[in-house]
């Protein structure tokens, strides 16, 4: 069973009905200001497109981590003022999600118009493993639609969460997949069922443990693994190299040691780095040197160095192996991009993968962030997806609730 899509929500009308449409705006804020504003853009094409055919529409989203609880400081009100800013339709908020002022301005609310509901997730049931629970929230955001209501999913970086918004209001309302839903798995599905050969995944990251199925799945199916970030070091220790003080994940060391062993009987290489850039602390202004692996604890900090990027030689080798490939994933920062003295290895991966002429896929999340921190042009890549979680899961053959849902 496939899941109805906008185009045929579209298509039966949607002049004068209220939709209600689940985005993903969790964006970063610093002083209350979006500092990226990647999610908003990406999810505003759908909303517009309701609201010019008519639509009254009603966005609910979440940002944060609040817990079931109003926390001002998770408020999607700079979220809000950033959509009107950069909308070509109206924009208005609700100042709460399911109380007096959504359902006054949900009832106001004119046909082509906008208006982004509170944090989701400051509602308790939107995450409660009680399904009761969720399906309660789920009516109550119905309501707000009315009699001739419709719902759509646009919100891929959701799609893994068995929330109320997500999955149980499906249940309450004709459901449809929205177009950035659509393209996530159209990417997807060709990443895991026709990739075009050579096909390589740069993962990067802090930890294995978020990385492990993925890889386990992926060595099926690659033909190279170019592996940076922190949790290079676990792999690192695996083949017996000191590592000093960088990040390791001690319990992880006999699987990885599996996953080298199973990578040679599927046919797929997992290139590791041969230097590292090791600092002398966790500090944007910290000392550091560019050490080959086998010699990582002989510079001038010893056991007490940590490695937050990838060296130069690694990063060219990187940039080579992206460059003869048809087909690349990345998910997962080289580095600490974050700080520019270690963010060479990142930016390294960025631009050959702007280089090339392979179909390059970014997988979400922290690669996404790092691209346009990094002041890469989005449409140097194939694709950036807006789900790093979500594609990890789907990548991994896992489920997707939010997917599944849609096919009811």
């Amino acid at each position: 069973m496939t899941a109805s899509t906008l185009d045929t929500l579209l298509a039966d009308g949607v002049t004068g009905r209220r939709v209600l449409v689940r985005s993903d705006l969790n964006v970063p804020l610093d002083g209350g200001a979006v500092t990226d504003d990647g999610r908003i853009r990406a999810s505003l094409p759908v909303l517009e497109k309701l609201a010019r055919a008519g639509a009254k529409v009603l966005v609910t989203a979440h940002l944060g981590r609040p817990k079931g609880q109003v926390d001002p400081q998770f408020s999607l009100a700079p979220v809000a003022s950033r959509m009107a800013e950069l909308s070509e339709v109206p924009v208005r908020r609700a100042e709460d999600l399911v109380g007096p002022s959504a359902t006054q301005a949900a009832a106001d609310l004119a046909d082509g118009g906008i208006l982004l509901l509170e944090n989701v997730r400051f509602d308790p049931r939107e995450t409660s493993k009680d399904g009761a629970e969720r399906a309660a929230l789920a009516a109550e955001l119905a309501a707000l639609t009315g009699g001739s209501g419709a719902y759509v999913n646009d919100a891929f970086g959701a799609v893994h969460r068995r929330h109320a918004s997500v999955a149980d209001i499906t249940s309450e309302l004709p459901a449809y997949q929205g177009d950035l839903v659509r393209d996530e798995l159209v990417v997807l599905e060709r990443l895991t069922e026709s990739p075009q050969r050579p096909y390589t995944v740069v993962l990067g990251g802090s930890k294995v443990s978020d990385k492990l199925a993925v890889i386990e799945n992926l060595m099926a199916r690659a033909d190279t693994l170019l592996i940076g970030g922190g949790m290079v070091f676990t792999f690192l220790k695996a083949q017996g190299h000191g590592i000093g003080n960088s990040l390791v994940e001690d319990d992880k060391l006999d699987t990885v040691r599996g996953f080298l062993a199973a990578a040679q009987r599927h046919g797929c290489r997992i290139v590791l780095p041969t230097d590292i850039v090791m600092a002398s602390a966790f500090a944007a202004d910290a000392e550091h040197e560019v050490l080959p692996v086998e010699k990582l604890e002989s510079g001038a900090h010893g056991a007490e160095a940590l490695g937050l990027d990838i060296g130069p030689e690694t990063a060219e080798a990187f940039a080579r192996e992206i460059g003869d490939s048809n087909t690349v994933f990345w998910n997962g920062p080289m580095g600490v991009f974050e700080m520019e003295a270690f963010a060479s290895g990142t930016a390294a991966v960025a631009r050959a993968l702007t280089q090339t002429q392979a179909f390059t896929v970014v997988g979400g999340g922290d690669s996404a962030a790092a691209v346009r921190r990094l002041g890469f042009e989005e449409s140097g890549f194939g694709h950036i997806s807006t789900g790093g979680g979500a594609s990890l899961e789907y990548l991994e053959g896992k489920s997707l609730p939010g997917i599944d849902a849609l096919q009811r």
